[in-house]
């Protein structure tokens, strides 16, 4: 049937169109006058006149229907020429777009027929060129003329929106006809021409909870106070129809997700009225309790709540903090528990919103409240103190045993158990006290010196009798209280100097003193002078009753000659109760003075300046006697010195030089590896060494044809003739001297000097004359004496 219908519209159209065209080719404004033969006139060249055509085609543009598909080629339309006289000597020709593909004419009619199906969307249309020629010579008989055919639309698109699937939000409870979002779509039809592309929207699914307005796909909300906590996700189906809607039109459908976001429209609800929770005494301040929750079933921060204490006799005790992660309120202690005291406690919580909307006000309130009761658990706990603290006061001196003063501690529990006591002997080291283990009494065991140790700091630990891991500690600071035991002494070491031209009542020092005991026990200080020379001819004492006094020259006249220095007694006495005194000597020298009173001299020398030496002598008397003195210190000195070695040698001496070489040689012949002279002795060469410990009973004076040339290079020669001076010469060893030979030789014929290889051979050396050489040689004698000795054992 849809068959049969397409192909009436499509005659229909057909025969539309074929009457459009024959209307055409009769009516005026699609037809041209035909060119006359003898119109106007022009010159040309050469005075030829030419004769100017009029063009005189039939034509138009012209229409052709898109998506046709009959059996036969559909004909678009026929060009027709005036000087056409029906001979067939006139050709008709096409060009232009799709001629002779699309489009083809016949070329005796000027029929033009299309033979392809043509799709509008494709191809709108199509601009051709026609001209009129001689079929003979293919001369041209008209200019040529251009026309268009165009493609007449019919309804084969279906309208298509621009995605296949939308998603939108909405706030929850919103107001009827919120827009919710716009959804679009296009038909390739042409919109001019007829209702091909005329669409309408509609919605198919999502009623009756969403709407669409149908010129512009807008969607919009359709129904009031639409929950997200009872449904958050709408699935919408929208159509878009063309030919405006009516029957017959083509559609399109696409998807739309909706979404209802969230608003604060639900207040915090706790699930149940009462919460039970339980903490034990022994809990310390900040652990956790317990925790509540309401329920919210908003989401995000519209779900947000804070939770705090708002009433209850446990708000002192505790407190709540809120843990947004898992929308918590967690209760924890505030202060140390005591079972003994309050077993249970209650308190009002309460749930609120963080963030409240004000169009929702009216759902509110947005809080809640429940009651928490919290049991205190007995623990067992420690001893207590009844003070965190004692401070004692005990005399300076007392006796061993003295009572400082008493702690006490108390089983918290209801078992009441006994205590036990005990020092921390970490904070008494020297062991000053001793506590009593069953009534804390603190006793004295050692006398005190508050001079030493003013205040001693011991801590005391308190046990359970049976449970002996639970303690308590608790600092105890004992005063020691000052006793007058210091009697006031100089507070310096004193030393007076008088003028031998002092006048009387002279101040010439003032004095003060120090007393060790506390204030209470020390000043005021009473100066004073003993009784038996209160009435001193040369000096007298004067108290200034500022704990200081003093010194005055109770004479004229003092003299070095007759006495330089004077021992004054002085008594002084603290403000103590009892006072003490002591009595302190102040030492006075005589000097001399100028006459302004300034100190000169206080030395004995200034008396033998009547002799007739000036102070200038005397100085240069006393530097030769120091100079002399140093010189004998420094002679001495050196006598006792070590004694030097037996025999001077310069440090060019080989036998006092050891000379490293770090370089691998080329064998005993390489003799240019190091100087050869520097192991040659110049003292040696040119003369006897003398000895420094005994007196030889001859020189001897060695033989110069045994002398090697100072510039000699050979070794053996060098060495040999060391040999026979040392074997020659009567002050030669054996004594305290060793002879050092720095260079080992290609062989000696005298064979090894070392006294290790000879202990393991079979010599026949005698050793025993190292008996008489004296002490020195004693351990060298016991060594190779004893040879035979230890043959025998063996």
């Amino acid at each position: 049937p849809k068959m049969k219908e397409d192909s009436c519209l499509q005659a229909a159209l057909l025969c539309l169109g074929m009457l459009c065209y024959s209307h055409a080719l009769s009516t005026g404004p699609l037809s041209q006058p035909r060119p006359s033969l003898h119109g106007h006139r022009e010159k040309g060249k050469e005075g030829q006149v030419l004769h100017r055509s009029k063009r005189g085609w039939v034509w138009n543009q012209f229409f052709v229907i898109e998506e046709y598909t009959g059996p036969d080629p559909v004909l678009v339309g026929r060009l027709h020429s005036d000087i056409d006289s029906g001979d067939g000597n006139i050709k008709y020709i096409l060009s232009g777009e799709g001629a002779g593909i699309i489009f083809v004419i016949d070329d005796k009619s000027g029929n033009i027929h299309a033979t392809k199906t043509l799709d509008r969307e494709e191809r709108a249309q199509y601009t051709l060129t026609a001209q009129a020629v001689d079929r003979n010579t293919n001369r041209p008989l008209e200019p040529p003329s251009e026309f268009i055919v165009k493609v007449q639309d019919i309804n084969d698109n279906p309208p298509e929106f621009l995605h296949e699937n939308y998603h939108a939000n909405v706030p929850e409870r919103s107001n009827v006809g919120t827009s919710v979002i716009q959804v679009t779509a296009s038909d390739a039809d042409d919109p001019t021409y007829g209702n091909s592309a005329k669409l309408v929207y509609s919605i198919l699914e999502g009623q009756p909870y969403f709407s669409v307005e149908a010129q512009t796909g807008i969607i919009r909300t359709a129904l009031p106070n639409m929950d997200r906590e009872a449904k958050e996700e709408y699935h919408v189906v929208i159509q878009a129809k063309d030919m405006g809607g009516h029957m017959g039109g083509l559609s399109g459908t696409t998807k739309v997700t909706i979404t209802l976001t969230d608003v604060n429209d639900n207040p915090p609800k706790f699930p149940q009225s009462v919460y039970q929770m339980s903490v034990s005494e022994a809990a310390i301040p900040g652990e956790e309790v317990g925790r509540v929750k309401a329920k919210d079933p908003d989401i995000g921060e519209n779900g947000l709540v804070a939770y705090s204490i708002i009433d209850g006799d446990g708000m002192d005790m505790f407190e709540m903090t809120t843990d947004y992660e898992t929308q918590e309120g967690v209760v924890k202690l505030k202060k140390t528990l005591d079972y003994e005291t309050k077993k249970s406690y209650s308190l009002k919580v309460e749930a609120a919103n963080v963030h409240i909307d004000p169009k929702f006000i009216s759902n509110g309130p947005f809080k809640d409240t429940v009651t928490v009761k919290i049991a205190v658990e007995d623990a067992d706990e420690p001893p207590m103190f009844l003070k965190p603290g004692y401070i004692f006061e005990v005399q300076e001196n007392a006796a061993s045993g003295t009572v400082v003063g008493k702690v006490h501690a108390k089983d918290p529990d209801a078992a009441n158990s006994a205590i036990r006591y005990s020092i921390d002997r970490h904070t008494d080291l020297e062991r000053y006290f001793v506590i009593n283990a069953e009534d804390g009494n603190i006793k004295t065991i050692k006398a005190l010196d508050r001079e030493e140790i003013a205040w001693h700091n011991i801590s005391v630990f308190a046990v359970e009798v049976h449970k002996q891991h639970q303690e308590a500690k608790v600092p105890v600071s004992i005063k020691v209280v000052d006793v007058n035991d210091n009697a006031p002494k100089f507070a310096a070491a004193y030393e007076a100097f008088v003028c031998e031209n002092a006048r009387s009542n002279q101040q010439f020092i003032t004095i003060s003193a120090d007393d060790k005991d506390d204030s209470a026990n020390g000043p005021r200080f009473i100066f004073s002078l003993p009784p038996e020379i209160i009435h001193n001819p040369n000096f007298t004492l004067r108290d200034n009753r500022d704990n200081t006094a003093s010194v005055l020259v109770r004479r004229e006249g003092f003299s070095r000659q007759k006495q330089d220095l004077y021992l004054l007694p002085i008594v002084i006495s603290d403000g103590g109760l009892p006072p003490l005194s002591s009595t302190n000597t102040l030492t006075i020298r005589v000097c001399g003075c100028d006459s302004s009173g300034s100190l000169l001299s206080c030395n004995a020398e200034a008396f033998v300046l009547n002799a007739g030496l000036s102070t200038g002598a005397l100085i240069a008397i006393l530097a030769c006697i120091v100079i002399l003195l140093v010189i004998v210190v420094l002679f001495v000195t050196l006598k006792r010195q070590k004694k030097e070695p037996l025999i001077v040698f310069e440090e060019e001496d080989v036998r006092e030089n050891i000379i490293t070489y770090d370089d691998e040689g080329g064998g005993e012949e390489d003799t240019e590896a190091f100087d050869i002279a520097t192991l040659q002795n110049p003292d040696g060469i040119n003369g006897f060494i003398p000895r420094k410990d005994i007196k030889p009973e001859y020189q001897y004076m060695p033989r110069p044809g045994l002398r090697p040339a100072p510039n000699s290079v050979d070794v053996d020669d060098f060495i040999n003739t060391r040999i026979q001076e040392a074997d020659n010469d009567p002050t030669a060893p054996p004594y305290d001297s060793i002879q050092i030979y720095g260079y080992e030789g290609r062989g000696s014929v005298a064979g090894s000097l070392s006294s290790l290889e000879s202990a393991t051979t079979d010599s026949d050396l005698d050793y025993d004359y190292l008996q008489n050489w004296g002490p020195r040689f004693k351990k060298l004698a016991d060594l190779y004496g004893s040879k035979d000795t230890f043959d025998d054992d063996s």
